[in-house]
């Protein structure tokens, strides 16, 4: 069980980004202190904080710290069937994750990871960051498949963080998601934190993150729509809880209100949620890249469902 540490912001704190004023106040390394907010363990005033923001003298802090007893997740190497290596080279290596894999090793989280696979397959991948996330720049949750990049090389981690928070980095997702949406082609602007009576999701806060979600409707089904997705902003969950606040969730998503009936129909046991493309600046050559992914089995099964009729 975490520990939790509840106290006002010290006036000497003021002013300090989070990483670096909970290293100071609670004699953690910097990496520490950035992986607890990463985590969502860092709270001022109830609103989940990041890494690079303030804090405010006065302002009460909550930091859930994990208890010593419980040794930091580590890295055990295991091959994951169905994980396609698409590029590899010295700075970057991109992976099309199957469904029920994670990124990298979390408390309690048992099954196979990215991390781990590669390591399996001997890859060398970039220490930097804490030791379970080696490499790992971006993350897809376990339940959604596609498109990984991996740092291999320090140099190429730096970049492509950066990247990633600079929004320079295309991530384009297909979702199929119940019923129509209007207006056909929009921009989703809500802020998204942690669900307010379920700290297991997330929803749309008035006091969250800025997320921001651009979508097309590429072909309207009977039960559903075929749309692409273009992510300005990367939260947990973002696709899946912006489409649930219009009451469009993606189909098989349970977590976020899906028709359990309409999932059973189309074999779904997950979010239909595919990361079908990925492009970035190469962090050595300067070249632009990009990578594609077909749908795997079983979205590509329910997708073909609908478009046979489904009533």
């Amino acid at each position: 069980m975490p520990d939790t540490r509840s106290l006002p912001v010290p006036d000497g704190l003021a002013g300090e980004r989070v990483d670096a004023g909970l290293a100071r106040l609670l004699g953690l390394s910097r990496t520490a202190a950035a992986d607890l907010a990463a985590a969502g363990a860092v709270r001022v005033d109830g609103r989940d904080m990041g890494k690079s923001d303030r804090l405010v003298a006065g302002a009460w802090l909550e930091v859930d710290l994990p208890d010593p007893a419980d040794p930091a997740p580590a890295v055990v190497p295991e091959p994951v069937p169905g994980m396609r290596i698409v590029h590899d080279d010295e700075d970057v290596v991109v992976v099309d994750k199957p469904v029920g894999v994670a990124a990298h090793p979390s408390p309690g989280w048992t099954g196979p990871t990215v991390v781990g696979a590669l390591a399996a397959a001997g890859y060398r991948i970039s220490t930097s960051g804490s030791a379970e996330r080696q490499g790992i720049v971006h993350r897809l949750d376990a339940g959604t498949s596609g498109l990984m990049a991996v740092a291999k090389s320090e140099h190429a981690y730096t970049v492509l963080k950066r990247a990633f928070k600079e929004r320079t980095v295309e991530k384009v997702y297909h979702a199929l998601v119940q019923g129509h949406p209007e207006p056909t082609t929009g921009t989703i602007d809500a802020p998204i934190g942690r669900h307010p009576s379920s700290d297991w999701k997330f929803a749309v806060v008035a006091d969250g993150k800025p997320s921001v979600t651009h979508y097309e409707v590429l072909e309207m089904l009977p039960a559903a729509s075929l749309v692409e997705v273009h992510l300005e902003t990367g939260r947990t969950h973002q696709i899946r809880v912006h489409f649930a606040a219009l009451r469009h969730p993606c189909v098989g998503d349970l977590m976020y209100g899906a028709d359990p009936v309409l999932a059973a129909r189309v074999g779904l046991s997950r979010q239909w949620l595919h990361a079908m493309r990925l492009g970035f600046t190469h962090p050595s050559t300067g070249a632009w890249v990009e990578f594609t992914s077909q749908y795997p089995d079983d979205l590509a099964s329910a997708l073909e469902t609908l478009r046979d009729g489904y009533r």
